[in-house]
């Protein structure tokens, strides 16, 4: 059995404002004592990746890239089992101080908690 390609192109990221602002108008809400993370199902057919790190949350740009390298990759790995919904990551003040492995674990969390809400009922 051939194992898909885990990779992040260009049309599993949210980049215009109108699709941000899509998802912070409507959407389900799961929080931890690292993350925010917003879910809206959207209309194509694989799951989508914004993130929203904000400086005044995370004063240094190392801290930033780092939290943004870490939900990437933990996007990058679960994709394939996500449904067809939008996300977006916000950072905690705590998420700063957390190493890799803790944002990976809450991250992971986060999307199998908001896949299975955003689900369409059967």
């Amino acid at each position: 059995m051939a194992q898909k390609a885990a990779c992040f192109p260009a049309q599993v990221r949210l980049r215009e404002p109108a699709e941000f602002k899509r998802v912070f108008t409507k959407a389900e809400r799961s929080s931890d004592k690292y993350f925010t993370v917003l879910a809206i199902v959207n209309e194509l057919e694989h799951p989508r990746l914004g993130l929203a790190i904000a400086k005044k949350n995370i004063r240094r740009a190392v801290d930033r890239n780092k939290i943004k390298r870490s939900a990437r990759e933990s996007f990058r790995l679960q994709q394939y089992e996500m449904s067809n919904i939008d996300l977006v990551v916000m950072a905690r003040r705590e998420a700063a101080i957390a190493d890799s492995k803790t944002l990976q674990a809450s991250l992971d969390k986060h999307w199998l908690k908001l896949t299975k809400r955003c689900a369409p009922f059967s």
